[in-house]
This record gives structure tokens, sequence and C-alpha cells, in this order.
């Protein structure tokens, strides 16, 4: 990898999330080779994909103000995924990263969307099955995405959107229509 992102990102994070953004480059560049996607796309995307998650919740909107982004209600609202929007105009203005693949895929690795590319489906399901992730359906989904991406994912929308409406959470409409593209699609 030509550039030392480790060292870019490191003094941005505490422990935990450098461990998971390495975690998760280091998983991406597998899913990559299993599914013939570009490794360096796949391993830049991945250890970059949270790289604005701790910064202030002020600054966060200020970058995404910045980059000409209006949030929707939902996102207004929910501040867990702002992270993934700030983080992909970041990359642009701060790292000058313009391949707009791995722009899209650090941008919609919270919630999804229709149509995702391969690197955008890689990144998404990598951050759910990176080493450390021990929740609940970890191993399920881990294991799932070493047969199919496509089945992973909706195993992970099928928790993510059963887990918001159990909290009585708004639910983004781009993981919506990842969920209904990924079933509408299936092979």
């Amino acid at each position: 990898m030509s550039t030392d992102y480790k060292s870019i990102i490191r003094p941005l994070m505490g422990d935990y999330r450098y461990i998971h953004s390495c975690n998760v480059a280091e998983e991406a560049v597998i899913l990559a080779k299993l599914y013939g996607c570009d490794e360096e796309k796949a391993y830049t995307a991945g250890i970059l994909h949270d790289i604005t998650k701790e910064f202030p919740k002020e600054e966060q909107l200020q970058i995404i103000r910045d980059g000409g982004i209006i949030l929707d209600d939902v996102q207004k609202n929910a501040p867990k995924l702002w992270h993934s929007v700030s983080g992909s105009v970041y990359i642009q203005t701060h790292l000058g990263l313009t391949d707009e693949d791995v722009i899209n895929a650090i941008r919609y690795h919270t919630t999804g969307r229709a149509n995702m590319s391969l690197l955008e489906k890689i990144i998404y399901t990598a951050d759910y099955t990176s080493a450390e992730r021990s929740y609940n359906g970890a191993d399920v989904m881990r294991e799932k995405s070493r047969n199919s991406l496509e089945e992973a994912m909706i195993f992970s929308c099928q928790f993510t959107l059963q887990n918001l409406s159990e909290k009585q959470a708004a639910i983004h409409p781009d993981q919506l229509f990842c969920y209904n593209d990924l079933v509408l699609h299936k092979a």
C-alpha cells in the first residue's frame, strides 16, 4: 500500500477504534480476494471507514456542511450516521482521495444503499465481520460472508432493521433500499 494510512488515522482515534479500523481493512482485503475486487481499494476504504467517528459531533456536522451535504431528517436525528458522511468528505478534503468508489464505500458503510458496488458491499460487510466483532450473530455473519456477500448483507440488514424497530428508532431510507435491492435481486 503506497500511503501509510495507519499513521494518519492513529492520532484521530482511541485504541478500540484503531484496532477495529485495522481489522476492517484486513477483512476487506480477504473479501476482496474472495470476490475479485481491487485489494488496495478495499484496504484503503477499510482502514479509513471510521476516520471521523471519534471527532466531536459539531466538527462532524461542520465537515458535512463544508462538503455541501444537507442531512435528511433521519440523519439529523441519528448522530451515529454522521461519521460515514463526514468521513467521505474528510478523505477528499484532507487526504485528497478522489476515487468515487472508495468515497462511496465510506459514505454508505453504515446504511448501505440500493445498487451498491462490489467495494461498497465489501466495506459494509467487513465492518460487521471484522475480527474483534463479537455481537450475537457475528460468527453467522462471517460464515455467510465467505459464501455470499449478498446473503451476509441481508442477514445484517435484518439484524439492523429489527434492532432499530424494537427501539422505535428511525430507519434511514438507504437501509430499506439496500435491503429491498438485495432481496429483489437474489440469485
